[in-house]
C-alpha cells in the first residue's frame, strides 16, 4: 500500500497516512480530533547519488557512484 501526504486547509499541518490507492482520496479524520479538513498533496522525495547520462548510443545508464557490491569506489578492492 502506499502512503499520501495530507495538509490540514487550517494550520497547514502535514500527516502520511498508509492506504489502499482506492482510498488515497477519501476523507481523512483529524488525528487530534479538532475538526480539521486534511487534502491530499502531492508527495516529494529526494534521491541521493544517482545520475543518468545518454552514451554515443542514445541508450540510458544509470551512475550510483558505487561499486556493484555497494561501497563506494575504491573501499572493496574491487
Amino acid at each position: 500500500m502506499p502512503i499520501y501526504e495530507y495538509v490540514s486547509e487550517k494550520d497547514g499541518e502535514k500527516i502520511e497516512l498508509l492506504r489502499p490507492m482506492s482510498q488515497a482520496d477519501a476523507p481523512v479524520e483529524d488525528p487530534a480530533g479538532k475538526g480539521r479538513v486534511f487534502k491530499r498533496v502531492a508527495s516529494t522525495f529526494a534521491a541521493q547519488g544517482v545520475s543518468v547520462s545518454v552514451g554515443s548510443s542514445g541508450g540510458g545508464h544509470v551512475h550510483t557512484g558505487m561499486c556493484g557490491c555497494g561501497k563506494r569506489p575504491g573501499t572493496c578492492g574491487g
